[in-house]
């Protein structure tokens, strides 16, 4: 290593206010720093979990991990090291920066027991070097209330249910709840938990000017039963046209324990007096929303791209966590270009449980750690990779039997920034 090379370690808590204006440049954010955003923004922040480069007493690129919950197919949740706020500042790129504290934190990963590392991917061709893969993908939708062709005098659920209007103390509270029970779904792969600071930022609890969490509202559907199915978070714009009011509501957070929940919220939203227009962002590829609709053509795709990226840390113990809707048995030789969840594995699944295992019998399947990301959560397709060329089937059949093991029924999501 360059003996001239910044000097890159955990920060401590003096250079904390360094690291912030570093984080701030490399993502071309010029607005002043304020004391209230340092103040905010710390308690969010493990040291012992921040990483910097420094270079002459400054710091010229940010690096942090924190934990998480990551939910896999079938409902369970496995211990994830998330990667965020990662910058380097534009006069210290192409220097290996990156890389160095990439390695420490997999490392320091792995030594803590966590299962796998996940990220929300900025650009793509940066993290697939590092073994990461594109795990679940997201859509965002534009909805023309006019034409969605539902009852513009809507007013409430049917069969007894309701919807009600909460305020931001309330909504911590019951969204926190049903946010937990949602996740656990059998169905609900690639959701992440959501931590108590979470749901003081999303409700105004904890603020900065520029936080990206703007004043909003929220509704809740309940159940004939009173219990809480769904909750929709969200904005409208003042927007007049000729004198008359065209808004654009703004969906910032919609969660539904069932389809009755979802169906109902997005009524709701899609009748309300003076909504021209609904966007809404970060739904999941098969989203139930433009079905919904008695027009589906009502609502447009406005982006389609990867969301959350995940590499393997232990891929024994990944494997064996998720479930799998038929049996069988299938050996990967996998590649691992940071040398931590490289070899070659056993695995033998049925819908009663799966093992894995290292072994030395012949692979079925050969690839690399992030090709096996891409799959692991039911969105990638073995036989596709093969087609693409990022997967060898070293028998014939493999690659199927690896669609019919990994694959699921509806696609994951991840609906959450990190």
């Amino acid at each position: 290593m360059d003996s001239n090379a910044p000097d890159i370690r955990t920060i401590a808590e003096d250079e904390y206010p360094d690291w912030v204006r570093a984080l701030r440049a490399g993502f071309l954010n010029s607005s002043e720093l304020t004391a209230e955003e340092l103040a905010a923004r710390r308690g969010g922040i493990e040291l012992d979990r921040t990483q910097g480069a420094f270079e002459d007493g400054r710091c010229v690129a940010t690096f942090r991990t924190l934990p998480q919950r990551l939910t896999v197919p079938g409902g369970a949740a496995v211990d994830s090291l998330a990667v965020t706020n990662v910058s380097v500042l534009p006069t210290h790129r192409r220097r290996g920066l990156l890389t160095r504290m990439m390695r420490n934190a997999l490392a320091d990963g792995r030594e803590r027991g966590d299962v796998c590392s996940t990220l929300d991917s900025a650009e793509y061709p940066i993290y697939g070097r590092y073994g990461y893969g594109p795990a679940t993908w997201s859509t965002d939708w534009t909805v023309d209330a006019a034409r969605a062709g539902l009852d513009p005098r809507w007013s409430r659920p049917e069969e007894g249910a309701r919807i009600d209007l909460v305020e931001p103390a309330q909504a911590r509270v019951l969204g926190a709840e049903l946010h937990e029970r949602v996740r656990a779904l059998p169905d609900r792969q690639g959701m992440t938990d959501r931590t108590e600071r979470w749901w003081k930022l999303s409700t105004g609890a904890i603020d900065w000017p520029g936080s990206g969490f703007p004043p909003s509202f929220t509704a809740v559907y309940r159940d004939a039963a009173g219990r809480v199915q769904g909750l929709l978070t969200y904005t409208a714009d003042d927007n007049w046209e000729n004198e008359a009011p065209r808004l654009n509501a703004r969906v910032r957070d919609l969660i539904a324990a069932d389809a009755a929940a979802e169906r109902a919220l997005w009524h709701f939203l899609l009748s309300m007096d003076w909504v021209a227009t609904v966007h809404c962002r970060r739904r999941a590829p098969d989203s139930l929303l433009p079905r919904l609709l008695p027009n589906p053509r009502a609502a447009r795709i406005t982006s389609h791209a990867d969301f959350l990226w995940l590499r393997p840390l232990d891929v024994p113990a990944l494997l064996r966590t998720r479930t799998y809707p038929v049996s069988g048995t299938l050996v990967l030789e996998l590649e691992d270009p940071m040398g931590i969840a490289g070899g070659r594995f056993l695995l033998d699944a049925s819908p009663e449980g799966a093992t894995c295992a290292p072994t030395t019998r012949s692979a079925d399947l050969s690839t690399g750690v992030g090709a096996l990301s891409s799959m692991y959560l039911g969105d990638e397709s073995a036989s596709r990779l093969r087609e693409l060329g990022q997967l060898t089937e070293e028998r014939p059949g493999a690659a199927a039997l690896a669609d019919a093991l990994l694959r699921t029924g509806r696609r994951p999501w991840s609906p959450d920034v990190f």
